[in-house]
């Protein structure tokens, strides 16, 4: 897959199905003669960005690796009430074991791409662009970064391992900006990677610091406001990549990239996110065009 590796999927979809399953699905295996054999297909209901098709392909053919899958609609496509996004052809207990969690993944990551692409469509005339970050749900962080990237957006770092990010409370632990600073750049030296060094501050004073000290590439400007984000940015000059956060919202997205910094962060992408309504039917209640 382009972004998540098969290994991660493999595990996720084990456990997942461990999760689920137990020592059997007793409905399907107490209603469903062994052997039987269908077709389903998946039903949009809701208007959105679909994501989540390539994971859902990965997961039937894991479950079952004799079902045939014609998916319709790519990851990415903008989809409407009523679009059939892929069929399904083979065991009927295969078909309903790989069902909630399919529609589990795509749902979720279907919302998330959603409500991504339109901050990404809000931002449209600016350079800004928008970034998710670490508030993810435990375990599904992959398939959350993944549907964001999906709806257009950036992902920052993916955990604490591929970047140094230098928030208020490592700045105050540490005895301050410049400490902290210094700390880090003979801290990356050791490492056998490159990696990037992102400081966050909360005021003019704290970013004239950072500004005077150098040894970061980005600047996280923490919950300034539109008038104090102006000036910040004219302080930095393009020295630096900038980043806003706090209290930015899908409706004041676009003022704070007026500011003219690089990226908006905004955790809601992922921690608040409303699932795309998608469901999985037999073939007998397919529609037909008439």
């Amino acid at each position: 897959m382009d972004q998540i590796g098969k290994s991660v999927i493999y595990q996720f979809v084990e456990m997942a199905i461990r999760e689920d399953v137990g020592d059997g699905d007793h409905t399907s295996l107490s209603t469903i003669p062994k052997g039987s054999t269908g077709k389903a297909y998946m039903l949009i209901k809701e208007a959105g960005i679909l994501a989540g098709v390539k994971v859902a392909l990965a997961v039937f053919h894991q479950i079952d690796p004799a079902l045939k899958i014609n998916p319709l609609i790519a990851d990415g496509n903008r989809v409407k009430p009523g679009d059939i996004l892929l069929e399904v052809e083979g065991s009927v207990h295969s078909i309903l074991l790989a069902e909630r969690l399919v529609l589990n993944v795509m749902q979720r990551m279907s919302g998330i791409a959603t409500v991504t692409n339109r901050v990404v469509q809000s931002l449209a005339g600016t350079k800004t662009k928008v970034l998710d970050t670490r508030k993810t749900t435990p375990g599904l962080r992959f398939l959350e970064k993944e549907a964001v990237r999906i709806g257009g957006g950036v992902n920052h770092r993916f955990g604490l391992y591929d970047m140094i990010l230098i928030k208020d409370n490592h700045v105050d632990f540490a005895g301050g900006i410049k400490k902290a600073l210094d700390a880090a750049n003979e801290y990356r030296k050791t490492l056998p990677k490159k990696i990037d060094i992102e400081i966050e501050v909360r005021n003019l004073q704290e970013l004239n610091q950072v500004i005077d000290h150098g040894g970061v590439e980005r600047i996280l400007l923490d919950n300034f406001d539109l008038d104090i984000l102006k000036e910040a940015v004219k302080l930095v000059d393009g020295r630096f990549i900038t980043e806003a956060s706090g209290g930015i919202t899908f409706e004041n997205a676009y003022d704070y990239a007026l500011c003219g910094v690089d990226y908006i962060s905004m955790g809601a992408l992922t921690h608040s996110v409303k699932s795309l309504d998608i469901s999985l039917k037999s073939d007998a209640n397919k529609p037909v065009d008439k």
